[in-house]
């Protein structure tokens, strides 16, 4: 019988995963920071499509009104 003994070795350097996670968390919130900004886009968006439609709809609405 052979007696071996198995050994593992863990390295961890908490200078690098430290940096990881300051990495891995500024996208995290680069990623949140696209996303607020597609929400707020697509708002006013919306609100500026809205209002050339309610815009176009009044001035039809008072040219009704144009005797010509």
């Amino acid at each position: 019988m052979f007696n071996r003994q198995d050994y593992v070795y863990q390295y961890s350097d908490p200078k690098s995963d430290e940096g990881f996670g300051k990495v891995f968390a500024i996208v995290i919130c680069f990623v949140f920071f696209l996303g607020a900004l597609q929400v707020a886009y697509e708002t006013v968006s919306g609100w500026y499509q809205n209002f050339m439609q309610w815009g176009n709809e009044m001035l039809v609405f008072f040219a009704g009104f144009w005797p010509f």
